[in-house]
């Protein structure tokens, strides 16, 4: 790896996760399953899962997040949960109305062997269901994390509903799990670059709404299951999944049965990824010409570069949390002068590691990278490296308590602050926001110790 350390939990001789860097593969699930129009989410597991994973989601995104259970205790674990999981989908049916019903399983109902598919065939045929939906993905958290999770179901959304169609204008656009703000601003590029689409999955609206006054079972908004069924038919796939295994991956999978180009792209997070996007957008427009909006937008964001250059090369960073959004940041903190002492992520399967090889072959000291790895090992790796600055979700206030290390949030769990779900970091905005963000934590950190440490070094000489 170019001389980079690499290494994970897994291969250290401590075994236990502690204080893990990731969410459970269920959990990831249910994000996608809210970019869904008219969709409910049921865990086929114990009640413990889903009222995790509600918690998880309420905390993060200051909403109401509905997830059905199919409630197994000991008595399913020994007979099968079979008569439970139908039993849910009668309730969920009636209460929910949902067009689109997801079942994402749970550790407890792999390990026993549950058979999703057959038991979901049996009860459509037994209750002659029409007008539903039903989407069974396989999601054990043994086997990942939420990143997969989120991937495995985004990609058996599209393999439901996909089918041959008719050539249209219309690209795909398939996103990894980043905030809603995030999502916003993706579409507002697309817009002003003319730019017809679908995206999934779109939960901008469902899981950041506007004040509505009455609490609705499930919100407006998501991706039409009319528009996914025709994204066969689209000239092109842009996926934001550089990180993503390619069994897991939507895009290939439009790519391998129908024959759409995939064009995998990292998030628009940073100057040159940014570019690369809209640079991608006017390759499929025939050349068209970047709005003015965005060549402001893009000036504005190079003078606060040149302005926060002198500050950033003093910052130190790890940087943590899902592949992707770890990947995005290496990249925006490198272009900045920042580059990271280390880079962890709780995902074993990702692409990061050979991602990072050309982003960081011309740094002076070369970082430590940590997969599959917890806060224990990260916190460790900080120490070592004498980094002085951290950006990821909320698991790294530890690095703050222990090691008095700031963090800028970023990504998800955000658990601690309020507006997890409207930090903007896409486009040239968004990266602009982070950019302010992570140098004015600097300077605070700098500013409120500089005394303090002057005056230890006087005192040194003096003696």
């Amino acid at each position: 790896m170019n001389g980079m350390e690499r290494t994970t939990t897994a291969g250290k001789a401590r075994q236990v996760n502690e204080n893990q860097c990731q969410m459970c593969m269920p959990l990831g699930g249910v994000i996608a399953f809210k970019g869904i129009e008219n969709a409910m989410v049921i865990s086929h597991g114990s009640q413990g899962c889903s009222t995790y994973m509600r918690l998880a989601n309420v905390e993060h995104f200051n909403e109401p997040v509905d997830i059905a259970s199919s409630s197994l205790n000991e008595k399913q674990t020994i007979y099968g949960g079979e008569a439970n999981l139908k039993k849910a989908i009668d309730n969920v049916l009636r209460v929910y109305q949902p067009k689109v019903l997801g079942i994402l399983t749970t550790c407890l109902s792999e390990t026993m062997g549950e058979d999703l598919d057959r038991i979901v065939l049996s009860y459509v045929r037994e209750r002659n269901l029409t007008g539903v939906d039903i989407i069974p993905v396989p999601t054990p958290s043994y086997s990942g994390s939420h990143t997969e999770g989120f991937w495995a179901a985004t990609r058996g959304i599209i393999a439901h509903f996909a089918k041959v169609t008719a050539k249209h204008n219309r690209i795909n656009v398939i996103i990894p799990h980043i905030s809603p703000a995030d999502i916003r601003e993706i579409k507002r590029i697309l817009a002003l670059m003319g730019v017809e689409y679908t995206l999934v999955p779109d939960y901008s609206l469902t899981l950041d709404r506007p004040y509505g006054g009455r609490y609705q079972k499930i919100p407006p908004g998501g991706t039409r299951t009319e528009d996914i069924a025709e994204m066969p038919g689209a000239p092109v796939t842009i996926q934001f999944g550089l990180t993503c295994p390619d069994a897991l991956s939507p895009g290939k999978f439009l790519e391998e049965q129908f024959g759409v180009p995939l064009v995998n792209l990292p998030l628009p997070i940073g100057i040159g990824a940014v570019d690369l996007f809209i640079d991608t957008l006017r390759g499929l427009t025939c050349g068209r010409t970047v709005p003015n909006q965005l060549a402001l937008e893009r000036g504005w964001l190079l003078d606060a570069m040149a302005d926060s250059h002198k500050y950033n090369a003093e910052g130190r960073p790890v940087i943590y949390g899902e592949p992707e959004l770890v990947y995005a940041f290496t990249r925006l903190c490198t272009e900045n002068g920042a580059p990271p002492v280390v880079i962890a992520s709780g995902t074993r399967n990702s692409k990061l590691a050979e991602l990072l090889v050309p982003v960081l072959a011309d740094v002076d000291e070369t970082p430590v990278l940590l997969e599959e790895t917890d806060f224990a090992a990260i916190d460790e790796a900080t120490a070592q490296a004498c980094a002085n600055i951290g950006v990821g979700h909320s698991g790294g206030k530890f690095l703050t308590e222990r090691r008095g290390i700031p963090v800028v949030r970023v990504g998800f769990p955000i658990h601690d602050r309020t507006g997890g779900q409207r930090i903007l970091s896409a486009g040239y905005t968004g990266t602009l926001a982070f950019l302010d963000r992570f140098t004015n934590t600097l300077l605070e950190a700098k500013y409120v110790s500089y005394r303090a440490q002057i005056k230890e070094k006087m005192l040194i000489r003096s003696c």
